[in-house]
This record gives structure tokens, sequence and C-alpha cells, in this order.
């Protein structure tokens, strides 16, 4: 189904949450307790030995965050969904919960840096084999997969680049194979691509970032057919990075306006890319809407929307970027994305901090790289600053 003819507005308000609910409140409740009790031993009987549908435990799960898994498969197009207490906690328990020691996978070099570290540094001590192939060569990829090969891991758009994954392809090359596709959508957000609907078997997002929106609490989900959530969610109840029901409550409140907020982030994604491409002082622009990006035929074809982030590469050294950074007057620098508020990054100094300027460098990481993430200010405030920062330079 094209992303345009469904009501996101009408899913992200009405989705998953009772018409008449407990108290006759109009919001989802915050059910704030660690342990749900029983009537009597008959109340027993029926959960034990009858599967009555209840809860026990918070670990296990709690009504505010039913509610809020029911809302994000309904927008995702999903059959069911899993909350986790943050986007990593989401793919590191999906990665120990599909994996054994034994197993293969493969993971693009684009992803984010703590995900490429946990399969690099971490898996192998699972006896969990990794492969790193780069995002722009699918024949990489599939020389990569081997017969243990159990999960192929990417994302789509990429950080800090925008890279957008031929996610069409990559379920056609997994075909007929025992490979997991799992991507992490976090940068498209279900408004702009839903990959299920491309062939993906699981999706991945920080919810931290566009589903809450509003920088305010931490927050991963998975989502997918029933049978590999499910599985996901009885190790996830032994390793306990659960979410909690006032975070649950944030997010429902935060998906309320989620297309409002995603219409808007895109136009001003577009118009800042747009002035940025036009400007003297800036080298390069990566934006997927923009015609000169690398994917940006695959972007139209594949997604509704490009997005609210724009990378773009300052025409100055290290010392030159940091002072266009310091000059900024409205735009505040923070190394995060998705909310309300726009927020301005530099890799190389907040990201890589530790790394030496060779290592940045091999990861393409250059000095005068900078990331914008738009929030939904007026775009036309949002330039004058950058014009006025860059004017120092």
């Amino acid at each position: 189904m094209s992303n345009d003819k469904i009501n996101f507005s009408e899913i992200s308000v009405y989705a998953g949450e009772e018409h008449i609910n407990a108290y006759n409140s109009i919001t989802t409740p915050i059910i704030q307790t660690s342990t749900f009790v029983f009537r009597d031993s008959r109340a027993i009987d029926d959960y034990t030995l009858r599967n009555a549908e209840r809860y026990e435990y918070g670990r296990y799960g709690n009504p505010t965050q039913a509610a809020a898994e029911k809302k994000l498969a309904a927008l995702e197009g999903a059959e069911d969904a899993l909350l986790f207490s943050s986007g990593m906690s989401a793919i590191t328990t999906t990665f120990l919960a599909l994996l054994k020691s034994g197993d293969h996978i493969v993971i693009t070099d684009d992803a984010y840096k703590k995900t490429l570290e946990f399969c690099k540094a971490v898996l192998p001590q699972f006896g969990i084999q990794c492969s790193v192939v780069s995002v722009h060569d699918y024949e990489a990829m599939e020389a990569s997969l081997k017969p243990n090969t159990r999960i192929f891991f990417s994302e789509s758009p990429t950080n800090p680049y925008l890279n957008v994954m031929d996610l069409e392809r990559l379920s056609k090359m997994f075909k007929g194979r025992d490979i997991i596709l799992i991507s992490d959508s976090t940068f498209a957000t279900p408004f702009n691509q839903r990959p299920l609907e491309l062939g993906v078997n699981i999706v991945t997002h920080s919810c931290t970032k566009y589903l809450a929106g509003h920088n305010d609490i931490l927050a991963g989900v998975i989502m997918g057919p029933v049978t590999l959530v499910q599985k996901v969610r009885e190790f996830h109840k032994m390793m306990g990075g659960v979410i909690g029901p006032f975070s649950s409550y944030m997010l429902i409140r935060g998906l309320k306006t989620f297309a409002l907020r995603m219409q808007r982030l895109n136009e001003n994604g577009k118009k800042i890319a747009e002035y940025l491409f036009a400007h003297p002082k800036i080298d390069k622009v990566y934006y997927p809407g923009l015609p000169d990006h690398r994917y940006h035929e695959l972007a139209k074809r594949t997604m509704r929307g490009f997005g609210a982030v724009v990378t773009f590469e300052v025409k100055a050294d290290m010392a030159g970027t940091r002072k266009f950074l310091d000059n900024l007057k409205r735009l505040r620098i923070g190394p995060s994305f998705g909310g309300v508020e726009s927020l301005i990054t530099h890799p190389a100094t907040v990201s890589y901090y530790y790394n030496t300027k060779e290592e940045r460098e091999a990861l393409g990481i250059k000095d005068n790289l900078v990331r914008f993430a738009a929030g939904i200010e007026e775009p036309d405030s949002l330039i004058a600053d950058l014009e006025q920062a860059l004017a120092v330079i």
C-alpha cells in the first residue's frame, strides 16, 4: 500500500487505545505498578491454566506499554510490536534472541557506531561471527553470505550520510534462505517508509527520536510478524530491558501528533537542504531529496518523504567549522535528532571525539562535516541563523 493512502493522523490518535477505557478517561492511564495482584486462587488458575489475558509482573508487560505497542504496530503495518528501554536495547536483545553460537551476522558499514561495535566486539564473545560490508556494494553483500548466516542488518537512511538501502533488492536476495532481514528505520519513520511492505522481516526504531518526538524519553521498538517478535519477547523477559509505564505514556502522547510533526519536518528538511546546496560556503550536501544525492531516485521510488536530517560539509577546516558552530544563536549543539527543537552536531568532536583524525577519516568523518536535524520551527528563522553563522567564516 502506498503511504499516501494511509491515514496516519487517525492511526496516530486512535490506534492501540480503548475507545472507552478504565475510569472513562480520554487518555490511556499510566498503570504505574510493578506488580498485578490476583483476586483469588481461581484467578490464578485462569491465568496459569487457561491463559486468561491479564498482567502479572511489570517485566512481562504493562497495559500502558501494550497500548503504545499496538499504536506503533498499526503505524508500521506490523502484526506485533515489542517496546524496550532504548533503541540499543531493542537491537542488542533482538540479536541475542535470534542468534546462537556458530551463527553469522552481516551488517553494513554505515550502521550506527554502537551497533557496529556490538556486532564486531561483543557478539564474537558468544561465538557469533560478524561480517561488515559496504552499504553501496550489493555484490559484496551477497558474497558475504555463508551457510550459517542468520541475520542481515542495515539502516535506511543511514547516519550521517543518509544512504538509502534498496530493501526490495535485499529481500529478493535472501528469498528462500534462512536469513532474517532487519532494518533500522529510525531516520525514515513509518510516515516516510514502511519496510515490512518491501520485504523486510523485522523493523527497529529508536522511539527516542521521531516517534516520541520531544527529546524527553528513551525507548526502542521492534516490529514484525508475531512469530519473530514473540521469540524476542520471551528472551526479553529474561534480559529485563523493559520500558516503564510512564515512558510508555509519554510515547503515546508524542505519537498523537506524529503525522503533523512529520509533515512539517519533511518540509523543513527539504528547505534547509536546498538553502545549503546553493550556499557558496558549503562544499557538499547529503540529503536524499536533492537530485545529486547518490540514492535520490531510489528514495523517490520507495519513500514518501525525505526526512528532516541534512548533513553537509562546510568550506572550512576544523577551526573554521567550530567557529561556525560557536556563532549559531538559535540552534543548539546536540548529538540527537527527531524532536520538535532543531539540533546541530559536529560528528568529529561529538560522536567521534575519542577517535584520531586518521581513524575518523577512515570512517568518512571529516573535520568539516556537520549534521543538521530540523525541528518544527519556522524554516526562515533556522535559515537566518545558519546564514549569520556562515558569514563569520
